[in-house]
């Protein structure tokens, strides 16, 4: 009898209740793109679609343990790394992946949240870029993250491509540097690739308040993309293509009295089953 398994993406991540972002976006997207979701918990933010209240710690031991579980049993074909807002927290996550075999992992670096709340420690950036970055096979910062990396204002385009420019020289093979936060009816996002080469990708800007988790959201469907085995430039273009769907088809539901969040599962495909050689 044949036997066949599942494209599985692991999200390292933190938590959120309100089910837009985090962890919680993290499964419904690669849900949605036919993947199989595992988890580890980084922290416990108290949050809702109106912003962050508090954010409880996990364990980093805690963490290590999870990680090394879920490694040891259903061994991932990609990695979604989102909030780590520890040096501490960092390490180990970065000890702990580097007793196993490399897969393709994407770097999200939550720091700023849709609400505008301040999420990370300024003693992590430090960490995160000295470990978490070289280990990484792209990076995902919103302007606001950009602009922090950066350190330089990030408001228009040509900001963006100077951002990308400095973020790079930090150790990056590469950046997806979003877009979401221009003043424009059209969004430009920056992929800045491991060959020095920008690539644009265009987007309509919709009128809603919906777009809650939409970073995690999109750092998750590229995760999703590259443990189907797709090349990373496809996995970003396709990526950007879902979240941008998700986010149309969810512009016109009010959930929460906030920034509400996207529909994941507009279109969900059905798990995606590889057989077994």
């Amino acid at each position: 009898m044949k036997k066949y398994t599942y494209p599985s993406v692991l999200t390292i991540a933190g938590f959120d209740g309100s089910g837009g972002a985090g962890i919680q976006a993290d499964i419904k997207t690669a849900s949605a793109l036919g993947c199989f979701s595992t988890s580890v918990l980084t922290a416990l933010p108290v949050q809702n679609t109106q912003g962050v209240r508090k954010i409880y710690p996990v364990p980093v031991e805690a963490v290590a343990d999870q990680i090394e579980a879920i490694l040891d049993d259903i061994f991932p074909d990609a990695i979604k790394i989102g909030m780590v807002h520890t040096p501490q927290l960092v390490e180990t996550i970065v000890s702990t992946l580097g007793k196993y075999k490399k897969i393709p992992l994407v770097f999200d670096p939550v720091m700023v949240a849709t609400s505008g709340h301040r999420l990370i420690e300024e003693d992590t950036i430090a960490a995160i870029t000295e470990k978490l970055f070289p280990i990484a096979d792209v990076i995902t910062p919103n302007m606001d993250e950009a602009a922090i990396l950066a350190k330089m204002d990030v408001i228009t385009l040509e900001d963006l491509y100077a951002a990308g420019k400095k973020i790079k020289k930090l150790g990056c093979k590469s950046i997806l540097l979003k877009g979401g936060h221009q003043e424009t009816s059209t969004i430009t996002s920056l992929f800045y690739d491991e060959h020095e080469n920008f690539h644009s990708f265009e987007t309509v800007k919709f009128d809603t308040n919906n777009t809650h988790g939409s970073g995690c959201t999109l750092s998750s469907a590229i995760a999703a993309y590259l443990a189907q085995g797709k090349t990373l430039y496809d996995s970003v273009s396709l990526g950007q293509q879902y979240v941008y769907q998700a986010i149309e088809n969810g512009k016109d539901v009010q959930t929460g009295l906030g920034n509400g969040p996207l529909n994941h599962f507009f279109n969900p495909q059905k798990l995606i089953k590889n057989e077994m050689v």
